[in-house]
């Protein structure tokens, strides 16, 4: 589904971003991106999503591929056209917009209506609360909604490859654990997942697969569940109460209903 093959990014033509970093994600997996702040995580995404020129970034060398065709200077909306969507760090939702309004935005490409209808309806199933604070303000939600209604607004566009760039990022353990479980379902209708994170342990039991980048490069890759082994990867990633946090909300089962959600 996506490839990506030693992708050299610089920054104003000076900072370099990332150097030769090689990647896969196949149909309906879901991909950890883990490293600490700086590693070059963010600056992966902004590759594929085709926001890199938005930050001063160009890619100087290498592939990125979405089912055979080039994103390389390609522009975000391309990327969306394509069924690529971002969720980006920091939620970054219309706080003066409502929270119907904020998801009525991420649907603009969709122009079917009823598809609209059904993918709202879905994401309400997934995050009721979503539904029962429609009309208030989005940036009245806590955190933790506003990352759900972040991610909701991402579903809207039906995506077939979702980009979560840090959804833990300042949520308590417990919330963490319940994004986790979002991401569980999410896949389990068939959406791709990457999920860059500094949290590995939501990331690492969620997803298949993982990459560790480190200076910009990738350290170490494998699947996720001997990743999770590594003592090395745990003493760096891990912290203990979110571990257990995930692993308790995920043993409850699915994050909601979801029965709805359409193919």
């Amino acid at each position: 589904m996506l490839s990506v093959r030693d992708l050299r990014v610089t920054y104003g033509k000076a900072v370099l971003g990332l150097r030769e970093v090689s990647l896969d994600v196949s149909p309906s997996s879901v991909v950890a991106v883990l490293g600490s702040n700086g590693a070059g995580k963010t600056t992966l995404l902004r590759a594929i999503s085709g926001q890199l020129a938005d930050y001063a970034g160009v890619v100087e060398r290498g592939v990125v591929e979405f089912e055979g065709r080039s994103l390389v200077g390609r522009p975000a909306a391309a990327a969306v056209a394509r069924g690529i969507v971002q969720v980006p760090e920091g939620r970054r939702i219309f706080e003066r917009l409502t929270v119907a309004e904020n998801l009525q935005l991420g649907a603009f490409s969709v122009r079917d209506r009823t598809a609209r209808s059904a993918t709202r309806q879905a994401v309400h199933d997934m995050f009721p609360v979503l539904y029962d604070r429609r009309n208030q303000r989005a940036g009245l939600l806590s955190g933790g909604q506003q990352q759900m209604l972040a991610i909701g607004r991402a579903l809207m566009a039906r995506p077939r490859l979702l980009l979560l760039d840090e959804p833990s990022l300042g949520l308590a353990p417990i919330m963490v654990g319940q994004v986790a479980q979002a991401i569980r379902e999410i896949n389990s209708r068939g959406t791709a997942v990457v999920l860059v994170e500094q949290n590995a342990a939501m990331a690492l039991a969620v997803a298949g697969y993982a990459y560790v980048l480190a200076t910009g490069q990738v350290a170490l890759h494998g699947p996720a569940a001997r990743l999770a082994g590594d003592d090395a990867v745990r003493d760096l990633y891990l912290g203990r109460d979110t571990e257990h946090a995930v692993e308790g909300v995920l043993a409850d089962g699915p994050v909601g209903r979801l029965s709805g959600w359409p193919g």
